[in-house]
């Protein structure tokens, strides 16, 4: 009977130690033989080329990817990214047209103001105001999008400063884009947030259990605000620098970007429930789907047939993170 149990303790813990490998691990696994998959089939998908391509994809997504992640830990979720992108983008070419003759950094300025803005509303109203994170974000991403076709009635806006355009087009000694020196600081930063800082321990208990953390002396409302104003800030910071990238303000930016902000989130380990997740762990869901993205365009797969192999993607890391939780 001794022997018995022992066997089945035996056998519950090494169950539990895949479910936490598959939990940890799972993502960055499936990454490595993603890369060895497409590497084989497509060996210039490792040329210095085309990874320095895939970073800087990597780094526009990112930034939406890491505010998103704030904003789950705490049990929500940001439909608006996507759109305050947009919104960002075409307000910050506005001042940075060269008709203006206005330095590059007012265009920022205002483009960061815009998602500053959006992003507090958004927080206000989940916070404050208890409407659900899911509703109150959806108005918010057709507020923003009716604020950047107000602008100039859905028209483009061209030339663009060359200066401001450097954010998006520029490098640093000859080969690293800016963009990815930008998403690296950032990441760095959201890193320090998050896990050496008092904030970054609040957000955390505020998501795993927001009763607890109000009676422990956590103000969860302002933290609550606050993820959303981080998030809707790091998505016109995407904005600009797309804007800057393609060198005119285009009204249709960031369309669909809020879908592959939260797969990025999910397959990197964060769950949607709130008080679980990896920073790290977001930065491997990032690459995974861009890898992804990447090798499918190299090996000419249709953009439609993408969609639905991403769709996929995303409800195989919900189930996995919910056998991981059993």
């Amino acid at each position: 009977m001794r022997k018995e149990t022992t066997g089945e303790m035996s056998a519950a813990m090494k169950a539990q130690m895949r479910k936490n490998f598959i939990s940890k691990y799972g993502s960055l696994v499936a990454l490595i033989l993603l890369c060895v998959i497409i590497t084989i089939m497509k060996p210039r998908f490792i040329s210095p080329l085309n990874i320095r391509n895939v970073l800087r994809l990597a780094s526009i997504n990112g930034l939406l990817a890491v505010g998103m992640t704030f904003v789950c830990l705490t049990g929500g979720i940001d439909l608006s990214v996507g759109s305050v992108m947009g919104c960002a983008g075409m307000y910050c070419a506005y001042f940075a047209q060269t008709s203006m003759n206005l330095p590059w950094f007012v265009g920022v300025a205002v483009g960061l103001a815009m998602g500053l803005a959006i992003g507090l509303f958004n927080g206000v109203c989940v916070a404050y105001l208890k409407v659900p994170a899911f509703v109150g974000t959806l108005g918010s991403m057709s507020v923003a999008k009716g604020l950047t076709f107000i602008l100039t009635n859905s028209k483009p806006i061209p030339n663009l400063s060359d200066s401001f355009k450097q954010i998006g087009g520029g490098m640093v000694a000859g080969f690293i884009p800016i963009p990815i020196i930008i998403f690296a600081v950032i990441l760095v930063v959201c890193f320090l947030l998050l896990y050496k800082t008092r904030y970054g321990r609040y957000v955390i208990a505020v998501g795993g259990n927001a009763k607890a953390a109000r009676v422990s002396g956590i103000n969860v409302k302002r933290i609550t605000a606050s993820v959303y104003v981080l998030s809707g800030v790091l998505a016109a910071l995407a904005g600009i620098i797309t804007t800057a990238r393609v060198t005119s303000g285009v009204t249709n930016t960031g369309e669909g970007y809020e879908t592959d902000a939260i797969a990025m989130v999910v397959i990197g380990g964060t769950s949607l429930a709130g008080g679980k997740g990896r920073l790290w762990g977001t930065l491997v869901g990032i690459l995974l789907m861009v890898c992804l993205s990447n090798g499918l365009d190299m090996l000419g797969v249709s953009a439609y047939y993408q969609m639905i192999v991403k769709g996929f993607v995303v409800i195989a890391a919900v189930m996995l993170d919910g056998l991981s939780s059993d």
